[in-house]
């Protein structure tokens, strides 16, 4: 993410990456302030957009399998767009020596996973068929032994760190030494009287 959660992989209802110039043309196609297309990138994009039946990506697998055009190319760009991002940070970074899968879909979608490393054999990530269908919200290694990078698919619990590094935060910071209007440095968590 960038400036604002627009930036970056298409989520469940947000565009991701899209031509700057996309929110003007909108605004002047439709007759609506660029308010109004902004909030249509945040709320009405991404996952449903595509597919226009939902954001949630197991019903888009669900409905994919029944044949439905929609959810398949939603499926697909997002795939397609997570590849290149892959491949996009292991350029920057000049490689690396493991990819993890986290969160909702990296954890419970073994099809995504396989589909966004199908073809990037040729900067080392290669996936193990297998243990791929296997790891579904379990810590597990997913690539192949013969893969250079490592694949690991490991469980995230996003509200639970958030506390948590919320709490070290604030302990942190009531421990931090600052100066006292007399200017002696005290402890925030000591009050001068």
């Amino acid at each position: 993410m960038g400036l604002t959660p627009l930036e970056g992989l298409i989520m469940g209802t947000r565009s991701g990456d899209v031509d700057p110039t996309l929110a003007g043309y909108l605004a002047r196609r439709k007759g609506v302030e660029i308010a109004e297309v902004v909030r249509w990138l945040n709320k009405r994009s991404g996952l449903l957009g595509v597919s226009g039946i939902s954001r949630d990506m197991r019903e888009l697998l669900t409905a994919k399998g029944r044949g439905n055009e929609r959810a398949a190319q939603a499926v697909e760009m997002f795939c397609y767009r997570v590849t290149k991002q892959v491949g996009a940070y292991l350029a920057a970074l000049g490689g690396a020596d493991a990819v993890i899968f986290a969160g909702g879909i990296g954890e419970n979608a073994p099809e995504v996973r396989a589909e966004i490393c199908s073809g990037m054999e040729w900067c080392g990530l290669a996936l193990d068929p297998e243990r791929n269908t296997r790891a579904v919200g379990e810590v597990a290694r997913i690539s192949a032994d013969s893969a250079p990078v490592e694949v690991y698919v490991i469980p995230v619990d996003e509200a639970a760190i958030i506390a948590r590094d919320t709490v070290d935060c604030l302990l942190r910071r009531n421990h931090t030494s600052v100066p006292s209007r007399s200017g002696q440095e005290t402890r925030t968590g000591q009050r001068r009287a």
